[in-house]
């Protein structure tokens, strides 16, 4: 070895950043092994651009890069075979690092760890968040320059020497500090390995193979190489078969149905994206589960936290997504701000509009048979993204009571004639429970009007969206007020009742009505004909719609905390009425039987109330 040796001070302007790095960095300090190997990889992609374009004229041989770890000495190892460094570049990449003060970098950073290595292109420094001293063993590509021994032990101090190393490339050798002993584990190496690199382009080694024989787990002569550097997403789709994306989909999550179909992205101006988008199989909103779509930056794992990346709705979807204008490490503002970030959001947006009409113009049955797990993906977008809503329009399907689709202007069309108010507004009649509404829904298709079903999770939210788009359009629940009411043709007949008539009734009718906690009842009375109910119970669309989604959003208490009104309207027209009203004193039974009837047919009649009406019931025949 050569007796020259540097000693120097790294070139920063704080007193010490070794501390400042191993305090900031300290909750993402697994991120070291990623900045390592992804260095490495840049460092063997040098030297492979060099030899295409003829400045390499040497072998390139195995350009494997090899992860290692020594129990004995504490280290972990990351190798490459790659340009190497020469001196000089060992004094401007490692030795120079251009802070412009330590106050400026304490305040502005120190509460984001991504955004100190992503700012000032730390990567090989993150090695010290685990690391008690760190060594370069590096010979560059340039056959003149010498091999070069780097160390520092945490200290602004190191040192430079020349070294022996018979082959180009580079050694980083970690002494792992106490505090990080899980980086000496086999098990902790692998697995982040196989998180971060999965899909690096250069093959990543890591020991060897081991396989099971006379009961017990053996080393093979294979070596265990972690990633696959040829991933699906950097094909061409026309290479593809379905088969291809399922297998790779059921790579990515193990033990998930097959998905539903997907969208290749592929694009390379005005920015670089590429990646590979699944709609996932919804059976239920249980099964709603954001940030499985991954993010990498020229195959380099960074997050599965991808809010900023791409709109709200979309972090439904599952897959892989590479753009190499996404740096590797990005704070949540610089996301917000950061012009590509906006414009790869607004194409995958339109990317995943166009897929969507594309299979609802090609194939409507097959978009219909998949409605169920499709709708709350399109809903969510047309609920939050203006721009895919605009879009949208043309394929959002409504689903009635016999399981028929329409597209929006297709239910205009069917509905308009007969389900038009007298003040001219369109109403669209639905249903949250078949079973429940029954009743309600049969005398609505006795009328000849259509119900659809709205049982999703999002719907309320979704209606109030429509209501806004389309035109003199509302949607009322089957339930909402008695069916004349719902879709008023004409005014209704007046009700001529005194002050004191109506305060009598309203009192006969309420004494009725079993004790239920935080639940009111406003009874009211109308001319609705002799075929008609004696009793309707019904609920206020708005005040029940509020509430409803009051239970999804917290910021909405006000009406969560309200009590649940109905409404009880009372037929002055049938018979059982009359009668009740010609003697109030004497119909007590008739009256609670009334009553009795509207809360059973509304589910509301339980415990002892419901025991009493069967008995009156049985007594009744």
């Amino acid at each position: 070895m050569s007796t020259k040796k540097q000693t120097g001070h790294i070139g920063v302007t704080t007193e010490n950043i070794f501390p400042v790095i191993k305090k900031f960095l300290y909750s993402d300090h697994e991120i070291f092994l990623r900045e390592l190997v992804s260095n490495a990889v840049d460092a063997t992609q040098k030297l492979k651009t060099l030899s295409s374009v003829g400045e390499f004229g040497g072998e390139l041989g195995d350009l494997s890069i090899r992860v290692s770890i020594n129990e004995k000495k504490k280290t972990l190892t990351i190798s490459d075979r790659g340009v190497g460094l020469s001196a000089e570049e060992i004094e401007k990449y490692i030795n120079q690092i251009a802070f412009s003060s330590a106050n400026d970098f304490l305040d502005k950073y120190k509460d984001n760890a991504n955004s100190i290595i992503g700012h000032f292109g730390l990567g090989f420094y993150s090695a010290f968040m685990v690391a008690k001293k760190v060594e370069i063993i590096t010979k560059s590509w340039k056959t003149e320059a010498p091999a070069m021994k780097w160390e520092c032990d945490r200290s602004p101090e190191y040192t430079m020497s020349e070294t022996k190393k018979e082959d180009r490339g580079t050694d980083i050798i970690l002494y792992i500090d106490d505090e990080s002993k899980e980086f000496l584990e086999k098990s902790r190496i692998e697995s982040l390995l196989k998180k971060y690199c999965r899909f690096l382009p250069i093959p990543i080694v890591f020991g060897k193979k081991t396989e099971w024989k006379d009961g017990k787990s053996v080393e093979t002569e294979e070596d265990n190489v972690i990633n696959d550097t040829n991933p699906l997403w950097t094909r061409k789709p026309s290479e593809l078969t379905d088969d291809d994306y399922i297998k790779f989909y059921k790579e990515l999550y193990p033990f998930s149905e097959d998905p539903l179909f997907w969208i290749h992205l592929n694009v390379d101006y005005p920015f670089n994206l590429t990646g590979i988008l699944y709609f996932p199989k919804v059976k239920s909103g249980i099964d709603l589960q954001k940030n499985k779509i991954q993010l990498y930056s020229n195959q380099v794992y960074v997050t599965d936290s991808v809010e900023g990346i791409v709109p709200e709705f979309l972090t439904l979807l599952h897959g892989v997504i590479d753009s190499p204008d996404i740096p590797l490490n990005v704070s949540r503002s610089y996301l917000q701000s950061d012009s590509n970030v906006k414009k790869i959001s607004t194409y995958i947006t339109k990317k995943v509009a166009d897929r969507l009409d594309e299979i609802f113009k090609n194939n409507r049955p097959q978009f219909e048979e998949k409605w169920s797990s499709l709708k709350i993906f399109i809903e969510y977008g047309m609920i939050t993204e203006e721009k895919f809503s605009e879009r949208a329009m043309k394929f959002v399907l409504l689903e009635d009571v016999e399981k028929k689709f329409f597209t929006l202007d297709e239910y205009k069309t069917l509905v308009s004639a007969n389900q038009t108010d007298k003040e001219g507004s369109l109403i669209y009649l639905y249903t949250t429970n078949k079973d429940e509404q029954y009743a309600y829904i049969d005398e609505a298709k006795e009328k000849g009007y259509n119900v659809l079903i709205m049982d999703g999770q999002l719907d309320n939210h979704f209606m109030n969206t429509l209501e806004q788009k389309l035109e003199k359009t509302r949607f009322v629940r089957v339930d909402a007020d008695v069916l004349e009411n719902l879709i008023k043709k004409t005014d209704n007949k007046e009700v001529k009742l005194t002050e004191e008539e109506r305060n009598a009734l309203i009192e006969v009718f309420k004494s009725a009505i079993p004790p239920m906690e935080k639940t009111d009842f406003v009874v009211g009375f109308e001319h609705l004909g002799e075929k008609a109910n004696p009793v309707t119970i019904t609920q206020n669309e708005f005040m029940r719609r509020m509430k409803e989604m009051a239970d999804m959003q917290p910021g909405m208490n006000f009406y969560g905390d309200m009590p649940v009104s109905y409404n009880m309207t009372v037929n002055l027209d049938a018979p059982s009425v009359k009668k009740i009203e010609a003697d109030k004193e004497n119909s007590k039974e008739t009256v609670s039987q009334l009553v009795d009837l509207a809360l059973l047919s509304n589910g509301l009649l339980k415990g002892e109330p419901l025991s009493k009406f069967i008995k009156r019931s049985i007594d009744l025949i």
